[in-house]
């Protein structure tokens, strides 16, 4: 790794750490300096000198590339002007949010290091034993997940528990994927070991590091780097998954929201589904490095008319919407993940009258009068919807999750599925419809892979999750996974204001301008008539199905077949063993010369 940077980082982070001493979550200004040698004297300096590790280590992660990572790559939603690489899968060495990720998740690995060494090594006798563990449990909670996501989104990784040995030899070997997978296992187990029965102030407790553990042993299960084959998952390993999952399940310490929505509110922060999240400072504070920054990318100044922000083109996929369009019941995770077209939010602009109904009554809220679908997670509206928290500019209230309940309740079902083409077992079933019986949906007799993959789409859609699974199914089941993205998935189709509409069953129809060409809708050039997913127009203007040609939800066409009969210039995205793992950042490769070399096992010293 480049030695002067990576130095920089360590040195950084170990600044942060006294940044917020005295702070609640970074809500306050701390009134004393502290060192290492000095501060760690009671159990509450230990409590607060471990909160950076859940805030500012991660801020150059979450301010804008957790998105283009987590959830564009994944085919959830499509902007064409920011962090766009990420959904065309032409992300480069020189990409600037992915290196930023890629030294923001070495951020919170140096920090966790250092707040071990500190803990192990400055606590004076007036630290108890239990508050001691329970920092140096959320150290390793929090790097495991650091490598976790430096597993999913590189492979191989430097792996390293004292950051004087990196100050010492900076230039030094990968380490390979299933050393990284043991590493991030061993740090959650030690987590689980030490982190109390219960959290208190928001800290995790050890069923936050069961959870983590549960979802790294499913990836374990069936990881094998350069196996193109599909192979079996070892199901002696599920089967701790889901003895794991029910442990957290049945904890008593989470329980699923009721309304889904209610998920994406400032108001709800620290939810009883929250098992672990990133925790913003206030935005009212100003103090950039400590703040949810998402907010301009996301939001559009017509929903939030009081606050600077430029967002609005991150729309809805093609793909999403055609999984909505199978289920248009599923309205609540609908419109809680997208605006939709004549969406009425009740808890927006509630001093603006949205309508009167037919008996007179006044409605207060805001209506979606667009024929498009604007991303709405995340979107709060304006200053006095978030009330009593603060919005700004560049600044939201909203944690931002890392796992919740809904995620559990899924990875049982999937273990219990295992290797199977479906399962009809009632345990699985019953975690499976768990879920979906929040989002008032039909419950589901048998599943199979392909709905647990389609499940976890809707219910974390924009949540900045879904990527990181596929690639974790992609090791297990590679032919498949690519089939899948190649061949199921519609990659980055633009789509403008007045390309989607909502019919009377509640599914959306949709025309959308192919990636790579100079066609403005698909049409037939023989005739001018323009494609909809599920209608055929005599023009652009003319929504009106032909004649003879079918009439509205009789015709439906295959997306890549028709783009690349009916266009020129089209160049379909295809992923492969090449570009689902991100490049190094160029800066380091051209430093350390073990990128270009095999990576090595790790010395766990067993």
């Amino acid at each position: 790794m480049k030695k002067i940077n990576f130095i920089y980082t360590l040195l950084g982070g170990a600044a942060l750490l006294f940044a917020s001493c005295g702070d609640d979550f970074l809500d306050q200004t701390p009134k004393d300096q502290y060192t290492a040698d000095t501060y760690y004297s009671s159990d509450e300096a230990v409590r607060k000198g471990t909160e950076p590790l859940f805030n500012r280590a991660w801020f150059d992660f979450n301010r804008r590339a957790i998105v283009g990572m987590g959830s564009y790559r994944a085919n959830d939603a499509w902007n064409p002007y920011v962090s766009a690489e990420f959904a065309r899968f032409n992300v480069t060495s020189l990409t600037e949010d992915m290196s930023l990720a890629w030294s923001a998740l070495y951020n919170v690995v140096t920090m966790c290091n250092a707040t071990l060494e500190n803990l192990q090594t400055r606590t004076t006798s007036d630290v108890s034993e239990s508050a001691k563990n329970a920092g140096m449990g959320e150290c390793y909670l929090m790097r495991g997940w650091a490598y976790f996501y430096l597993l999913r989104g590189w492979g191989d990784n430097f792996l390293f528990e004292r950051n004087q040995d990196v100050i010492n030899n900076s230039v030094r070997p990968l380490n390979t994927e299933a050393s990284v997978l043991k590493f991030i296992i061993r740090d959650f187990r030690r987590a689980a070991q030490l982190l109390p029965e219960s959290g208190t102030d928001h800290h995790p407790s050890r069923y936050a590091a069961l959870a983590a553990l549960a979802k790294a042993l499913l990836a374990q299960s069936g990881w094998e780097e350069n196996n193109h084959n599909d192979h079996s998952r070892n199901e002696a390993t599920l089967k701790e998954v889901v003895s794991l999952c029910d442990s957290v399940i049945n904890c008593g310490q989470y329980r699923l929201m009721s309304n889904y929505a209610d998920l994406f509110k400032a108001q709800n922060n620290d939810n009883s589904e929250t098992i672990l999240a990133m925790r913003w400072a206030d935005p009212n504070l100003g103090e950039w490095g400590t703040m949810n920054a998402l907010y301009s990318d996301l939001a559009f100044p017509e929903v939030s008319d009081d606050v600077n922000c430029w967002g609005g083109s991150l729309v809805a996929s093609t793909d999403m919407i055609d999984l909505y369009n199978q289920d248009p019941a599923d309205s609540i995770r609908i419109q809680s993940t997208f605006f939709t077209p004549g969406g009425y939010y009740d808890y927006m602009h509630t001093t603006d009258t949205a309508y009167t109904d037919k008996s007179g009554t006044v409605h207060w809220g805001y209506i979606y009068n667009h024929n498009w679908m604007q991303c709405k997670k995340g979107v709060l509206g304006r200053k006095a919807d978030v009330a009593p928290c603060h919005l700004a500019q560049m600044a939201s209230p909203l944690n931002t999750y890392i796992q919740r309940l809904a995620d559990v309740y899924l990875m049982k079902a999937e273990a219990i599925l295992g290797n199977a083409d479906e399962t009809s077992d009632p345990q699985a079933l019953e975690a499976f419809n768990t879920v979906r019986r929040r989002a008032h949906v039909h419950p589901y007799t048998k599943i199979s892979l392909a709905d647990i993959i389609r499940e976890r789409r809707i219910e974390f859609c924009m949540e900045y999750f879904n990527w990181w699974d596929m690639v974790t199914w992609y090791r297990w089941k590679p032919s498949y996974m690519l089939n899948f993205f190649n061949n199921q998935q519609h990659r980055a189709c633009e789509m403008r204001e007045g390309d989607i509409r909502k019919n009377a069953d509640g599914t959306f129809s949709y025309r959308c301008v192919p990636p790579g060409t100079n066609t403005w809708y698909i049409t037939d050039p023989s005739n001018g008539h323009v494609y909809w997913n599920d209608f055929i127009a005599t023009s652009e203007t003319d929504n009106t199905p032909v004649a003879g040609r079918g009439t509205r939800k009789s015709y439906t066409y295959n997306y890549n077949d028709l783009v690349s009969q009916y266009t020129t210039g089209y160049q379909p995205i295809v992923l492969s063993e090449t570009n689902i793992f991100m490049p190094y950042p160029e800066s380091d490769v051209i430093q350390n010369h073990y990128f270009n070399e095999a990576p090595v096992e790790y010395d766990f010293g067993e």
